[in-house]
């Protein structure tokens, strides 16, 4: 079974409020949708927001998917890109100039001693991302940066799907362990 199969199985399961099969939905689509909240807000914590709100959805429309006869993947990716757009439109929309508005904006660059963290973290996960091998590490970036599913990471590498998983599993436990150092 491919993986778009086997998201429209699951997607047919959550139909039948499975939640095994939710968890299971969600593991497999997650972090593709997020990158697709993501892209379009632009703001990580507004993505995660709109992830969940996301898998509320796709949890009350389940029944709806097989009647509309689409991909599973495309399907759920339409859900979150629809839901990322109506965030944005809901935003208040801005002035055309600030004179408008009479008001002015403050500085939104972060403090220097939160950008000296932030910069000190990133340093430290590079570290990290250093200890794995480098087609483990390239996995986890395409995974967590562009978003890519466990099938197309796998077809990437050449490798089985299972063993992707794997390479995922046990390059995010050693990226843990190495930040708890």
């Amino acid at each position: 079974m491919d993986a778009g199969e086997e998201i429209a199985v699951l997607i047919s399961r959550v139909a039948l409020r499975d939640r095994t099969a939710f968890s299971a939905l969600y593991t497999a689509a997650a972090p593709k949708l997020f990158s697709v909240c993501l892209r379009i807000l632009k703001d990580r914590t507004e993505a995660e927001d709109a992830l969940q709100e996301v898998f509320v959805k796709v949890w009350q429309r389940a029944d709806r998917f097989a009647a509309i006869g689409t991909s599973p993947m495309g399907w759920l990716v339409a859900i979150a890109r629809n839901h990322a757009i109506d965030i944005l439109r809901a935003r208040r929309p801005l002035a055309d100039s600030i004179e408008e508005e009479g008001r002015t904006f403050p500085d939104s660059s972060p403090d220097p001693e939160v950008a000296t963290v932030v910069k000190g973290e990133g340093r430290r996960i590079d570290r990290c991302m250093e200890e794995l091998e480098s087609d483990r590490a390239s996995a986890v970036r395409s995974a967590y940066v562009e978003g890519l599913t466990y099938q197309e990471l796998a077809e990437r590498h050449g490798v089985p799907l299972n063993t992707m998983r794997t390479w995922l599993r046990r390059s995010l436990l050693k990226l843990r362990e190495c930040l708890d150092r």
